[in-house]
């Protein structure tokens, strides 16, 4: 079956709750416009509001006909605090952030599912829509769950998507298994002796150090992991000093830690302390690794995921639905609800022949194509009646 016509006679309207969600972008745990507007239309399509989950998220209870299984589905409504420099007319209004990942279009899409399941009803049992702040590392996710989220609104499956615009509009990845990294920070303070820049040789000079750090730990992916293992180390920020004339005491070292496997995970994590704080000693410094914890590789069930390909078969075609595309080294926090039930998490493909939607996410000028949003809401609701048959 294609998309509905009543989903397509809805897209307008879901184009307008995106690009005013875009003009009035929120960061993680702040999204208190948006989870304003959420409620209110929830509310007035007649399904039941729950507000309060992990401060601004909240879940939407829809009943059908009588029967006694459910199912999630979870859009993510936080932007990034960056700048937008799309120039368009709903571009952000708010200095300093800006819906560079489409969680705006995650958002109206699953507005857009919620209003027609909640026109039709034609399943038997319980949908919960879960909106959910913080996922651009605030671990909202996370949060949801710790604070009991599945024992009030218990779901026998939970399911979500993402944009994709390295994939063509009208197509779909729905993968098993291991699909993208687990998501880690990186802080290295390098501590060694400062002084007068003419007079290096009277102290420890933390640059110099660091910079051997850097080199020395790119050895570790290249080296001493498996290359049947996938995994990245990304050293993205160097800070030392205040003046040209002067070697600072201490520099400071940032990145992120990616890994498709808990067992690569642990084990990068224990060279990075190990070369970090060898490779400082053997020229007279100090490293502190201070290592973060992120978001889990995201892991979706094989019986799960062939329900959501089957839905999207449905919607785009069996030949549009990719099952065997490779995993990503980015990070999202929908893992922590896929430890917590079965589900899947699939990317929907939003590149158009003309351009648009192909911008890449967490870019200045990228924006949500608004023609994915009847795809995506025709796939929820699709596996609402395909998983809660009346």
């Amino acid at each position: 079956m294609p998309v509905p016509n009543r989903l397509m006679d809805l897209a307008p309207e879901i184009k307008a709750w995106r690009q005013d969600i875009h003009a009035h972008p929120e960061l993680g745990f702040s999204e208190f416009r948006t989870s304003d507007i959420v409620a209110a239309k929830l509310a007035e399509w007649g399904i039941e509001v729950h507000r309060g989950i992990a401060g601004t998220g909240l879940v939407g209870v829809l009943r059908g006909q009588p029967g006694s299984r459910s199912i999630g589905f979870r859009a993510d409504m936080d932007a990034l605090p960056m700048e937008e420099l799309t120039g368009l007319d709903y571009r952000s209004q708010n200095p300093g952030a800006m819906h560079a990942c489409g969680h705006d279009g995650h958002t109206a899409t699953l507005l857009g599912a919620a209003k027609y399941l909640a026109e039709t009803k034609n399943f038997a049992g319980t949908v919960h829509f879960i909106f959910q702040p913080a996922e651009e590392g605030g671990g909202g996710g996370r949060v949801m769950v710790e604070e009991g989220m599945f024992d009030r609104f218990p779901c026998d499956s939970v399911y979500a998507l993402h944009n994709d615009p390295n994939l063509p509009l009208g197509t779909a990845a729905c993968v098993p298994g291991t699909i993208m990294a687990a998501s880690d920070r990186l802080v290295i303070t390098i501590k060694g002796r400062g002084g007068h820049a003419a007079r290096p040789h009277t102290t420890i000079d933390p640059v110099v150090v660091g910079a051997h750090v850097v080199v020395a730990l790119q050895s570790i992916v290249s080296r001493r992991v498996d290359p049947i293992q996938s995994s990245v180390v990304s050293l993205t920020m160097f800070h030392a000093g205040s003046a040209m004339n002067v070697i600072a005491p201490v520099a400071e070292i940032q990145g992120t830690v990616r890994a498709l496997n808990e067992e690569v995970r642990q084990q990068v994590a224990a060279l990075i302390k190990q070369v970090a704080e060898n490779t400082a000693a053997a020229h007279g410094a100090e490293a502190v690794v201070e290592y973060r914890w992120g978001y889990p590789p995201t892991v979706n069930h094989a019986e799960e995921t062939e329900r959501a390909a089957r839905a999207l078969d449905d919607i785009l075609g069996a030949d549009k639905v990719l099952r065997d595309n490779p995993p990503v080294m980015g990070g999202e926090d929908f893992s922590y609800m896929l430890l917590a039930r079965p589900g899947a998490f699939i990317r929907l493909g939003q590149a158009a022949p003309d351009g648009k939607g192909a911008v890449n996410v967490h870019n200045p000028a990228y924006d949500f194509n608004d023609d994915m949003a009847p795809l995506g809401a025709a796939w929820f609701a699709r596996l609402a009646e395909r998983e809660l048959p009346r």
